[in-house]
């Protein structure tokens, strides 16, 4: 394919650079990669743009679509045709991608290759289950690899940055985004997302950016986007900067140390400032702390919101709020390349604020290989050859499995054995559902080729000595009472009844804030009439987010929460049911009683008047009239068709230093039971007085491990001095001195196996 000769001269001269130049980097710019080489390729670009073509740079638009192919709205095509757009947002196929590289490398002034972005979330074509369900199975590896699938499909299609992984802690349930994140601990979460910036970028070293199986990673909501007020997507977090730091701000600083290439600022303010024109946050912390050398985008938009956010009078002086807080890209809100032009000539925004903007936003195209070769991810045989294919739904399929939390199984009704003879009445909305499978943020994937319930059990146990029945019941939102008659007939007739219920796919994700979170009455008067039969009735769940299941817990036999599970769904949620695979998902967001409990977390603090679980009817103390304040579900726990017991925990010594020390924790851990299976051991510590004050439980580390029936291991966890560290009352990070208690449990309201040590100076 021809290239323009304008851009084989800039590469000539970049090249050039490397030779004759000892460097013509700004002292203000730090390089992402460190490379000199890269650095002053980058220069040399940069010397050749003219102040609107940088800004240009800085610019992304969105792509709209048609069913056939892109279409470009009115506003976008020029600003293409001119190169002065840095990224494209919501292109794909190779098809689409390389019209639009075509465009800006051969048409126009300086060829610079365009940056494609895509949400690509829990999978491309390939869907996987919801984030929030991945987290569920504790199995890094697991997610590191779904996250690089999700990355060979997308750059296979001409994809090369995907807006994830969305990082943010989440304690509040009726905020529709916790679907796409970790759950509620600092901790966990920020394994999470070391593991998925490795799955997507390749790994945590900047050259592996350029395999075209990689792609550029995004650390998203920076930050505290899961603290908004009363659960409401884009609401304001108030929030002290101890709390911040502690529990909100690590799952970021992760991100960045595990080498994520982008971050993406927040809708939401924090304390008063939007995120999007927070220098303190994107600059003081980011950059200057925590050292990020990356690039930063606004979420879509974002800019432009600062209007009516009320911190600046108009677009123009949120473009100029945004640039000098720390943003380098805008989102699809334009303001960068109508205003900051006029905004440097009139002094308002430095042309080294830009220039640095545009050198962090070329780099990441030198690194991902654009510059050498434009077209490098456009092969349509490829994209054939890596979307789909057989190891990728084996894999799905796992996942699915791994992210099922049996939350409830009365006399052992689960697993209902291939060889059993039963009868199964399979009943419920979503039993022959597809659609709502992918969940929400379901990328490119075909929803329906997704596996339905009725699909995978029928497939499980054709040829056998089981028989199933079917009748819906319901749908999501309605029943009649044909429809319950149907399905009352079918549980007569049966064993058991398999019902699968939950929420539409539409009800979590952005702009999806429930404040009930119950399954619908249509559902619950179905669950009833079933009830009313005396069969002993299974329930899966489906659903972005944790439900309040109070009623389900007191009238279902069993309960498997499956969430939003993806392509594969039926057949991985038919082999937990089947017992080909002993469920091992455990919570990473704690489940509610109800919706007044909510935000509900396990790491709470333990307040002046703390109450005893055993006894919450003490007057004066902070409780509830009309519940208990423990979850229905705490964080951390799941069941398992076998059973195990942790034993023996000691440390090698009682005390540490505060600063280069460690001791070693070992237990015992046996699968009492008469199925192989694995255990997530959970190892929590309380420091129990200190400068500030501190949670009553903190997740310090895990493991996942598989026992054989009878089957015993000795596990050892090193805690270190540095995993005790906090931001205290002088807001530095250090490990204080105190009393501490170290519990290795099976989740967080286990206090079974406790062991005191001390830290000293």
């Amino acid at each position: 394919m021809k290239i323009k000769n304008i851009y084989i001269v800039f590469l000539i001269i970049s090249i050039g650079f490397m030779s004759c130049s000892k460097t013509t980097s700004t002292s203000a710019w730090k390089s992402f990669s460190g490379d000199k080489r890269i650095e002053q390729r980058v220069d040399s670009v940069l010397k050749l743009m003219t102040l609107e073509e940088k800004i240009g740079q800085m610019t992304q638009f969105s792509a709209n679509w048609s069913i056939t192919g892109p279409v470009m709205s009115d506003d976008f095509q020029p600003y293409l045709e001119k190169g002065l757009i840095g990224s494209i947002f919501n292109a794909t196929s190779v098809k689409g991608v390389r019209q639009m590289q075509e465009i800006a490398v051969e048409k126009t002034r300086l060829g610079i290759p365009i940056l494609f972005g895509q949400d690509v979330i829990h999978g491309y074509k390939t869907i996987f289950p919801i984030p929030l369900a991945e987290a569920c199975s504790w199995d890094l590896e697991m997610m590191r690899r779904t996250a690089e699938i999700a990355a060979i499909e997308a750059a296979s299609d001409g994809i090369n940055w995907t807006f994830a992984p969305m990082v943010d802690i989440s304690r509040d349930a009726r905020w529709g985004r916790v679907m796409e994140g970790a759950g509620e601990d600092p901790y966990l979460g920020s394994k999470i997302a070391e593991a998925r910036v490795h799955g997507f970028q390749g790994g945590s070293d900047w050259k592996s950016l350029s395999s075209t199986t990689s792609i550029l990673a995004c650390g998203k909501h920076l930050a505290a986007y899961g603290a908004a007020e009363s659960g409401r997507d884009y609401n304001p977090a108030e929030l002290s900067e101890h709390t911040l730091r502690n529990v909100y701000l690590p799952p970021y600083e992760a991100a960045l140390k595990a080498g994520v290439g982008t971050f993406m600022a927040s809708f939401n303010e924090i304390n008063g400032v939007p995120a999007t024109a927070d220098r303190w946050l994107l600059t003081d912390v980011l950059r200057n702390e925590w050292g990020f050398n990356g690039f930063v985008v606004s979420d879509y938009t974002g800019v432009n919101e600062l209007v009516p956010h009320g911190v600046a009078k108009d677009e123009k002086q949120a473009a100029e709020l945004a640039v000098n807080a720390g943003v380098d890209m805008d989102m699809t809100g334009a303001t960068y390349i109508k205003f900051l032009n006029e905004s440097v000539k009139e002094g308002k925004v430095s042309e080294k604020t830009i220039d640095n903007a545009v050198r962090r936003i070329l780099e990441m195209k030198f690194l991902l290989g654009l510059f050498d070769d434009p077209y490098r991810y456009l092969d349509e045989s490829r994209a054939q050859q890596n979307t789909m294919t057989p190891e990728f739904m084996e894999t799905a399929r796992k996942a699915v499995a791994s992210s099922v939390v049996l939350l409830k199984n009365e006399e052992n009704i689960l697993p209902i054995s291939k060889e059993s003879g039963k009868t199964i009445a399979l009943i419920g909305p979503l039993m022959n559902d597809s659609i709502n499978l992918n969940g929400e943020w379901a990328g490119l994937g075909d929803r329906n080729k997704s596996v339905p319930i009725l699909k995978g059990l029928r497939d499980k146990y054709q040829d056998t000595s089981v028989r199933l029945i079917y009748g819906e019941g319901s749908t999501i939102t309605e029943t009649t009472p044909a429809k319950i008659a149907e399905a009352v007939s079918a549980a007569r007739r049966a064993d058991v009844v398999i019902a699968a219920m939950g929420e539409d796919f539409n009800w979590s994700g952005e702009a999806a804030v429930r404040t009930d979170i119950r399954l619908p009455k249509p559902q619950i008067e179905l669950l009833k009439a079933l009830k009313a039969t005396g069969k002993p009735i299974v329930l899966v769940t489906l659903s972005g987010r944790p439900l309040d299941l109070s009623w389900e817990d007191e009238n279902m036999n069993a309960i498997l929460q499956a969430w939003f599970p993806g392509t594969q769904g039926g057949h991985g949620i038919a082999d937990v049911i089947a017992g080909d695979y002993n469920p091992s998902g455990r919570l990473v967001m704690s489940f509610p009683r109800n919706v007044g409990q909510i935000p509900i977390y396990y790491n709470q603090k333990n307040t002046g008047r703390p109450v005893d679980l055993n006894n919450e009817r003490i007057d004066y103390k902070s409780n509830y009239l009309d519940t208990s304040i423990a979850p229905l579900y705490p964080f951390g726990f799941g069941l398992s068709y076998s059973t195990f017991a942790v034993s023996n925990v000691r440390s090698d010594k009682s005390s540490m230093k505060t600063v280069n020390d460690k001791i070693t924790v070992t237990t015992t851990v046996q699968n009492t039971g008469n199925v192989d299976g694995e255990m997530v051991i959970q190892l929590y510590t309380r420091q129990l007085w200190a400068s500030v004050t501190r949670p009553i439980k903190e997740l310090k580390g895990f493991q996942k491990v598989s026992l054989k029936a009878g089957e015993s291991k000795q596990l050892s966890f090193e805690l270190t001095s540095e995993d005790l560290a906090f931001y205290g009352i002088d807001m530095k990070k250090k490990t204080e001195p105190g009393d501490f208690k170290l519990w290795i449990a099976q989740h967080s309201a286990d206090n079974s196996n406790e062991i005191s040590f001390s830290v000293s100076e």
